[in-house]
């Protein structure tokens, strides 16, 4: 009788490493849980600590997941749907239900300014060219988490609100390449800034309404520098798409 081929020892533990990484990844969907209980509970604060702790596991579990190889090792299960799949959950559609649920927009526009965000996020979701090989994002990459963070903590009138969010649904589709950690043109400046900014924003989501203005002004000084560099690579004709 032919028994089935066993691995060795150390190729079924780079295995159970493998799915860990997925087991990691996962637990965003666990903090947008968590989140949306928040959000029921219209506990503000508590509501974008979830979601900083989502994109905390975001922001690390395609590093290990690059290092430990788990396409090799889990070659039935595709990560990187399940991470598209949690990022959207995060990234676009609990941050719409909180812009709906506080009032950062009001009546049938607002509500169809909304459902622009959710099908404009979901295409750049599905876009074959929305992560690039050279590392950019094709259009605005969906950053509606940090977009509904500011526009809660500037608490600007609701026209303005909504003239933010349409802006940005159309910028979806404008296939601009945008920088991110990985791109190599000013990585070192990127990945500083970046660091900086998020000591800023864990800052904010500390104070969170209590903030002081110099805080909240001047830590848009790093958003306006990865859309002016994006801007300008593109114009430069530097990250055209093809």
């Amino acid at each position: 009788m032919m028994t089935a081929p066993t691995h060795p020892p150390n190729q079924r533990l780079l295995t159970l490493r493998a799915w860990g990484v997925h087991f990691y990844t996962s637990l965003g969907l666990v903090a947008g849980f968590f989140a949306l209980r928040a959000l029921l509970a219209h506990a503000a604060q508590q509501f974008f600590i979830f979601l900083a702790i989502a994109l905390w596991i975001d922001a690390t579990d395609g590093t290990l997941a690059r290092r430990w190889d788990i396409r090799r090792w889990t070659p039935g299960f595709d990560g990187r749907k399940l991470d598209d799949i949690t990022d959207y959950l995060n990234y676009t559609f609990l941050p719409v239900c909180f812009a709906y649920r506080f009032g950062l927009v009001e009546g049938p526009l607002g509500m169809f300014v909304l459902a622009v965000v959710l099908i404009s996020s979901a295409y750049g979701f599905c876009s074959v060219a929305a992560k690039t090989p050279d590392h950019y994002f094709t259009g605005f990459p969906s950053y509606w988490n940090i977009m509904i963070f500011y526009l809660y903590l500037f608490d600007w009138p609701v026209w303005a609100n909504t003239l933010t969010l349409a802006l940005f649904a159309a910028l979806v589709w404008v296939p601009v390449k945008y920088v991110n950690w990985q791109t190599e043109i000013c990585q070192r400046w990127t990945l500083i800034g970046a660091l900086i900014w998020g000591v800023a924003l864990l800052f904010l989501l500390l104070t969170f309404t209590a903030a002081p203005p110099w805080l909240l002004w001047g830590s848009l000084l790093y958003p306006v520098y990865h859309f002016g560099l994006s801007f300008y690579l593109y114009i430069s004709g530097r990250n055209r798409t093809s």
